[in-house]
């Protein structure tokens, strides 16, 4: 069965992305094809990126870095809970995704984002940088609207259309996940 990680993607206090994650978290819980966990990336507290090697080489010198490593090479699979921050990514999320190298090759991700335009040009940066980092990226994706899933841009409250497209996303990961096992 494999075993796919909900990736926080901000770190920020009194930022919602925890609440969206928990809440992909609750959807997902009674899944029997796939073991799933939140991964929050505030529990790692990486700093700007200060690895002396490349994270090829995985000649990690840090703590921080080696739990990260550690704890994403557990993984066959990753569903990136993604907020939009200046037409991007969020930096945390970059920042972690940096760290690291062949601990996501040869895996496969989702995507469920969030921003003013659902996240979606967040994503879009997204889909490169793991493209590069050899993870292969599902077609289907969830966007939240900060005006139609929120209330007051801080409750998440998301619509039923919008929270319908989350099990067909998640079907795809679980599914290319178990086919990348034998890459792997």
């Amino acid at each position: 069965m494999p075993k796919i990680a909900i990736i926080t993607g901000a770190s920020r206090p009194g930022s919602v992305n925890k609440s969206v994650a928990e809440w992909v978290l609750a959807q997902v819980a009674d899944r029997t094809d796939a073991d799933v966990e939140l991964v929050d990336i505030a529990d790692f507290s990486l700093p700007l990126l200060d690895e002396a090697y490349p994270a090829a080489y995985q000649n990690y010198q840090n703590p921080a870095t080696k739990a990260w490593s550690a704890k994403v090479s557990e993984f066959d699979g990753f569903i990136f809970v993604v907020h939009e921050y200046n037409h991007t990514a969020g930096p945390v999320l970059t920042n972690a995704l940096s760290y690291l190298n062949a601990e996501f090759n040869n895996k496969v991700a989702g995507f469920v984002s969030y921003g003013s335009a659902g996240g979606a040009r967040a994503v879009e940066h997204l889909r490169e940088i793991l493209s590069e980092l050899q993870v292969a990226h599902v077609r289907n994706q969830v966007m939240f609207s900060l005006f139609n899933d929120f209330e007051n841009f801080s409750e998440f409250k998301p619509t039923e259309q919008n929270a319908g497209t989350l099990a067909p996303m998640v079907d795809q990961v679980v599914s290319w996940a178990k086919g990348f096992a034998t890459i792997r």
